[in-house]
């Protein structure tokens, strides 16, 4: 996944206070830390959304893909089948000296 260029803050960097530039009270640094791990975690599930619905959309298209490749093994399969009755066909004609004698497949 990609955060961009920022890192998550450390467990130091909220609570140490020399990286503060003033000092709060236990209680609002309580605060400041549940607010920040709230956002943390809307952020993480907004990303999870967007990965599930990007995944429902590959599943779709996924399906789709497999429909696609089955109907042209269908077809593959018939126009095989045709060619090799031609092949028979035309095969047939050569080999009879008069078309009138020779009975030829359909």
């Amino acid at each position: 996944m990609c955060y961009g260029g920022q890192r998550l803050p450390s467990k130091d960097d909220l609570t140490d206070p020399t990286r503060r530039t003033r000092t709060l009270p236990a209680a609002n640094e309580n605060v400041v830390v549940v607010e920040n791990l709230r956002d943390r975690l809307a952020e993480t599930e907004a990303r999870l959304e967007r990965a599930r619905a990007r995944e429902a959309e590959l599943s779709r298209q996924l399906e789709e893909m497999k429909r696609y490749v089955c109907v042209m093994e269908i077809l593959e399969c018939y126009l095989k089948r045709r060619y090799r009755e031609q092949q028979v066909r035309t095969l047939a004609v050569a080999v009879c000296q008069s078309p009138q004698t020779c009975r030829l497949p359909r």
